[in-house]
Parts: structure tokens; C-alpha cells; sequence
């Protein structure tokens, strides 16, 4: 007869205690506390236990701790993930928040990244030997995370997604095997790493190629709000013929005056700086702007800003749809979503796929959607205070209704949330039986559920 859970959850902190020491599974107070601390402030599961691991084997013992006992177990890596489930209400989370090392060969321009690392850290640790890494557009994210979810970001044009730059990992399976994949060993595990999210293991740590960007240029440019069709217009015209150093990113946010604006987040990482200058300039003619900041920039400084825009505490509902082009349905939606602001923290951003990133067959890795398109990243934010959370949460929501006629299949499995059955269904594009197929391989059980997967398609998996 199986125990009830809270004597499981006692049991399972008994044996934890002995095996990696007292304090280090805490079930209260201040270290309870900052491991259930993740960047939706609205999310408010409470594991049971919370396990702060400073080693893998830890971490493995954790794993083979929660099988034993029966317990639900989340990974809480950079705790960036808006849904929450970097958290298990009521299980066993493990915390990687001593695992943030980050250590650079600059010869073989590989970083090693520890499972608790931010992207932040790894551009830190990059940069002072002129390198830097594939990663997303802020660096509070975990950067195993981000790399196992595919990874847009503003080098993606040059250097593919952050997934395409992982070269190696170190995994703890759901059996506690401990286990190094790459292109030679086991490359199943290896393909379904890349884009397919933390759904196959316990990722301790993995190696990422590390790139030489001699030239950086960014900044933004914001646009009046009557100027959003001409400008999306011609924007239209310019990002099927932007070169693999140029990505721009661009949305829907509440400009200086507190009106909504059309920015454009353009980065240039190419070796000809002058060729980037012009092509920047280029931007400035689309429209007359408000504001226009352009110019030398480090990654470090890229992600600090986006994370100062969106810091950790504030409640947050993110939905997500691709297009293939702006199209005028796409340009009138994005003008809705600027006229019906709910909130002045929140913003449409629209990433571009384009470049490098496009040149990887799609059956290479499991990231289900190589052909260029652009990832639309509706992102509601709102103060903890705020008691219109329902009109925030509707704002987005309408806004991925209205989108879906002109959508692709499917969607970014790092933003879906549990809830969006249909769009999961097709995430994965082809790739879907595949992964699937892995899945059952090495976590028959669904122990790790860390992004969506397509689980009504998959049999024999516990609780489905």
C-alpha cells in the first residue's frame, strides 16, 4: 500500500538528509524561500522540498530519491520560465542555483556551463577573451533552458540558435544513470537535447561553442504610433533581405511619453562596422523617429538592458504564435495590440528565424520549424498589486486568438504554456514522432517536464 504524500515527502527528506547532508533539503525558511524565488512573481506553487545541489552527484541522488519515494520532481534552473514549471506543487525541486559556474577555453572556443548557470554568466565569462555565445535576449535566463528550448536571440542570423552551438552535455536519466552525449554518444539523446527542452534528463552541465563578434552594434528605435503600418510596411520589404549579421527584433511597447510605440531592436555582428553602420541607418528611414540609439554595444550590456525592462517579481501570462512574414493581417494586429494596452510593463516583441539558424535541415535537431519565419512573443506584465490581472491576462490571450488565422502550426515550445494542446500538438513539426520515440527511450515514466510535449501522442507514460 502506497504511503499518503506527506509521509512520502517526509520519508524522502529523511533519506536526502543522510545522503547529502543536513540543511541541504529544506521544506521552510529563508533557503525555502529563495528556491521557490522565479521570474512570474503570479506563480505561487510550493514544493515540498527544495533541494539545493552543489555537486551532480547531488543532484542525482535527488533524482533517485524522488523515483524511490514516489515523488514529483521539477528542475529550477534559472527559474525564468513563466508558467512555473521550474517548481513541483506539493514534489521534490531540485535547485541548480549552486551549480552556476561558468569556465571558458578560449583556445577551443568552448564554455562549460554548469545547469544553474544564466546567460548573463556565460557572456560575462566570454567576454574578456573576445568571444561570446549564442543566447537569448535577456540574461537572467537559464542557459541550459534557453539551449535545450531552442534559443532564439539577436545572433541567431550569424551564429543559428543557442541550441545549434551545444556541443556536449552531461545528464542524470530518470534511472540516475549519469550520462555524456554528444554527435558520437548516444546522439539520440544529443538530437532530442537540441530543441526538444529538459524532458530527458537532469542536465548538470553541457559545453557551448563560443564565436568571435569583432563588431557589436545595437541599440533601438522607436517610431510614433501612427507611423505603425508605413513602418511594419516597409520592414516587411527589408527582413527577407537582411544578411546573416543583421537580426532585428521589433514589437509593441509603451514609449517615453507613455504611448504606445513600434520599436525596432536591430543587432549588426559582422566584421565590417562600417557595412553595420549603414545598415542601421538604414532602419532610421522607415519612418521619422522618436527615438534612435544605435551604436557599439557588448553582450553583456544587450542582455542587461532587456533584463532591466523585465525584472523578476512582476506576475506575468506569455503567449506566443509564428508567422512567416508581416503580412497585413499580422501589421493590423500588432497596431491592435498597441491601441489596447492593458498594462504599461507589458509588450508584443517579434523575433525573426533568418540566416544560419534557417540552414539546418529541420530533421538535424528537434527544433521543429527551420524555414524563416518570425516568433511573436506577447508578453503581459503587470505589478503584484495590480488587481486587473484578468484584463492583463485577456489582452494577450485575445491578441493569440486574433493571431491564430494567420499563425503556423504549432509554436515556441520555451513560451507555450501547459495549457495550449493544439499548438503543442505541432511544435515539433516533423520531428514530433521522433522525440517521442526518445522520450519513451529515457524517461518512460515522464519524470522531467520541463517544456510541452505532444504527451496525448505519447502511450504508456504515466498519469497520460
Amino acid at each position: 500500500m502506497t504511503p499518503p504524500k506527506d509521509q512520502r515527502l517526509s520519508r524522502l527528506v529523511d533519506a536526502l538528509e543522510r545522503s547529502i547532508g543536513a540543511g541541504r533539503a529544506v521544506t521552510a525558511g529563508p533557503d525555502y524561500d529563495a528556491g521557490r524565488h522565479v521570474w512570474n512573481g503570479a506563480v505561487s506553487f510550493r514544493p515540498g522540498v527544495i533541494v539545493r545541489c552543489d555537486d551532480p552527484s547531488e543532484a542525482r541522488t535527488a533524482v533517485l530519491a524522488a523515483r524511490e519515494f514516489g515523488v514529483p520532481l521539477s528542475v529550477r534552473g534559472g527559474g525564468h520560465d513563466w508558467a512555473g514549471r521550474a517548481l513541483n506543487d506539493g514534489g521534490l525541486t531540485l535547485d541548480l542555483a549552486g551549480l552556476r559556474r561558468v569556465t571558458v577555453d578560449p583556445v577551443a572556443r568552448v564554455a562549460e556551463v554548469s545547469g544553474g548557470a544564466f546567460a548573463g554568466d556565460v557572456v560575462r565569462a566570454a567576454q574578456p577573451f573576445g568571444l561570446t555565445a549564442a543566447t537569448g535576449t535577456a540574461g537572467s535566463v537559464g542557459m541550459a533552458g534557453l539551449t535545450l528550448g531552442g534559443g532564439y536571440g539577436p545572433l541567431s542570423g550569424r551564429l543559428g540558435l543557442a541550441s545549434d552551438n551545444l556541443v556536449s552535455a552531461d545528464v542524470v536519466l530518470a534511472d540516475g544513470t549519469a550520462v555524456t552525449v554528444d554527435e558520437e554518444r548516444t546522439p539520440d539523446l544529443f538530437w532530442a537535447l537540441r530543441g526538444g527542452g529538459g524532458n530527458f534528463g537532469l542536465v548538470t552541465s553541457m559545453r557551448v561553442r563560443l564565436h568571435a563578434v569583432p563588431t557589436l552594434l545595437s541599440g533601438i528605435v522607436m517610431f510614433p504610433w501612427a507611423q505603425t503600418a508605413s513602418v511594419l510596411a516597409g520592414l516587411a520589404e527589408l527582413l527577407p533581405e537582411s544578411p546573416d549579421d543583421l537580426t532585428v527584433q521589433f514589437g509593441v511597447l509603451l514609449g517615453p511619453m507613455g504611448e504606445p510605440v513600434v520599436f525596432l531592436a536591430p543587432t549588426w555582428s559582422g566584421h565590417d562596422a562600417a557595412a553595420g553602420e549603414r545598415a542601421l541607418a538604414r532602419l532610421d528611414t522607415l519612418g521619422k523617429p522618436l527615438v534612435s540609439r544605435l551604436g557599439p554595444t557588448t553582450m553583456p550590456e544587450m542582455l542587461a538592458g532587456v533584463d532591466a525592462q523585465f525584472p523578476f517579481g512582476r506576475h506575468v501570462e506569455i503567449r506566443t504564435r509564428s508567422v512567416s512574414e508581416i503580412t497585413l493581417g499580422v501589421s493590423d494586429i500588432l497596431h491592435l495590440a498597441g491601441s489596447t494596452l492593458t498594462s504599461s510593463f507589458s509588450a508584443v516583441s517579434v523575433h525573426s528565424l533568418h540566416g544560419a539558424a534557417t540552414r539546418i535541415p529541420v530533421t538535424q535537431t528537434a527544433f521543429g520549424n527551420r524555414d524563416p519565419h518570425l516568433m511573436i512573443e506577447i508578453i503581459a506584465v503587470w505589478e503584484p498589486d495590480d488587481d486587473r490581472s484578468s484584463e492583463h491576462r485577456a489582452w494577450a490571450g485575445n491578441l493569440s486568438s486574433a493571431l491564430e488565422g494567420e499563425a503556423l502550426p504549432g509554436g515556441y515550445p520555451n513560451l507555450l504554456g501547459p495549457d495550449e494542446a493544439v499548438q503543442i500538438a505541432h511544435a515539433y513539426g516533423p520531428n514530433a514522432d521522433r522525440l517521442l520515440a526518445v522520450k519513451r527511450r529515457f524517461d518512460p515514466d515522464n519524470v522531467f517536464r520541463a517544456t510541452p510535449l505532444p504527451m496525448t501522442q505519447l502511450q504508456h507514460v504515466e498519469g497520460h
